[in-house]
């Protein structure tokens, strides 16, 4: 009789656990956009780094006297170890706390900058610019991991596209501000200036700082590790890597050529290079913005991640290819540039939804890991596109064409990383074959990293 009358109070005490777990499971933790501030601010610093070069492209070649082959090494050079330093990092943060690894990336990131402020030859600046990748190859995966210690699954989408923006707002905001350097003063200073709000950033992120509280939760579930095998081979993650490769093709074009395209290419002056080279990131924040506000919705809605997240973020890259492919058969600078805006800002969309896809079937611990290995991969196109454009402008007829026929190959890739993406990109999928269709057993909060 006991036994009977005490079953029901445990049934209900289990369903007010299960409530509860709910309950905890779509609250965000305290200071947790505090600290997405910051991460975003780290990856402004992170970008307005990259751009540097590019944007200061003319007058680096004239000083120095360079080949656009030597200034297309020159680019590329900055991902020699971006990719190892991403992977050995990647498994680091699997055991460290995210807050010291970040901090260690920022000082390397201020102190590279401070050689270029005297006299540079084109090796210092190459070793430099080598260095300054190490550094950064890390960046994006550790502040993603980061910032997934904070927000459930069903709450990433938005917190990864505002840390996508700091892309976006690097450019944005450094490039009138650098460009006003290189005009008035030197292409020297303005690698100075960055080295500067490189430490005021490791000051700001020393104090307000802080690792996030998910992970502790996480530990109490009971969730077993899959061979990273099984991950590194899944469709979904070759589908990642596949199509932000086409996309970071893109974008490295984008960091390297496209300031010495509007000066060299469409004839504009330094002066207005500056205000051009924005437009890109103008749109394609536009862009990350509303993938990630999208995507939300739609899994609020319960839309499959295979929509809300695969198909939202593949199409967009489909279509800019085949704008950007339309640019040699217009004429005008104008148009040109709406083509190359428009097209280039579309990639956007797949870096909003390809790091939350990958979250929802990679164990926490092994996250770290398959995120940097995932940043890795994709970003050894950043290697071999500026080196192609460099090659193809060198060998061209006129440097216009060269310049076109780069941009047409650029148009091609993002199409078929595009199309492969569609096709690859199933997560929601993903997780059920990885984990043999059985949910994991979890103490309370399981659901607060797992996928909807």
């Amino acid at each position: 009789m006991s036994a009977q009358a005490t079953q029901p109070a445990a049934g209900k005490m289990t369903g007010m656990s299960k409530e509860t777990s709910k309950e905890t499971q779509k609250q965000t933790p305290k200071g947790a956009w505090t600290v997405t501030f910051l991460l975003f601010l780290f990856m402004l610093v992170n970008f307005a780094d990259k751009i540097v070069v590019g944007l200061a492209g003319v007058p680096i070649m004239t000083e120095l006297k360079l080949e656009p082959e030597q200034f297309g090494l020159l680019g590329s050079s900055f991902f020699f170890l971006f990719s190892i330093s991403a992977i050995v990092v990647g498994f680091i943060v699997n055991k460290v706390p995210t807050r010291w690894v970040l901090l260690t990336l920022a000082v390397i990131w201020a102190l590279t900058q401070f050689p270029m402020v005297g006299t540079v030859s084109f090796t210092t600046l190459l070793i430099c610019r080598i260095v300054l990748g190490a550094g950064e190859g890390p960046a994006a995966s550790v502040a993603m991991h980061a910032i997934y210690k904070w927000f459930p699954d069903e709450k990433r989408t938005m917190p990864t596209a505002i840390l996508s923006q700091g892309s976006a707002f690097g450019v944005i905001l450094a490039v009138p501000a650098l460009n006003w350097i290189i005009v008035n003063h030197s292409w020297h200073y303005a690698f100075g200036a960055l080295g500067i709000v490189g430490l005021i950033w490791v000051a700001a992120w020393l104090a307000l700082g802080k690792e996030g509280p998910l992970d502790t939760h996480a530990s109490a579930v009971i969730e077993p590790k899959i061979p990273y095998l099984q991950l590194l081979t899944s469709r979904t993650f070759i589908g990642c890597v596949t199509a932000t490769f086409g996309a970071y093709w893109a974008l490295s074009l984008g960091l390297t050529w496209f300031t010495p395209f509007i000066v060299k290419g469409l004839g504009f002056s330094q002066s207005q290079a500056g205000f051009v080279s924005i437009l890109p990131w103008v749109f394609g924040a536009t862009i990350v913005i509303l993938t990630g506000w999208i995507s939300q919705v739609m899994l609020a809605r319960g839309y499959t991640s295979r929509i809300s997240r695969g198909v939202l973020g593949s199409v967009p890259l489909i279509v800019g290819g085949l704008i950007l492919a339309m640019m040699p058969h217009v004429q005008g600078a104008g148009l040109q540039i709406a083509l190359l805006v428009v097209g280039s800002g579309l990639c956007g969309a797949i870096y909003v939804v390809c790091p939350p896809m990958l979250g929802e079937f990679t164990p926490t611990s092994q996250r770290g890991a398959v995120l940097a290995i995932y940043g890795a991969l994709y970003t050894l196109s950043g290697i071999i596109a500026p080196l192609v454009m460099g090659s193809v402008i060198q060998r061209a007829g006129s440097m216009l064409d060269g310049y076109m026929t780069g941009f047409t190959i650029n148009a091609a890739i993002m199409v078929g990383s595009g199309a492969l993406g569609l096709l690859l990109l199933w997560p929601n999928t993903e997780k059920a074959r990885l984990t043999g269709g059985a949910a994991p057993q979890a103490a309370p909060l399981k659901s607060a990293v797992s996928p909807t």
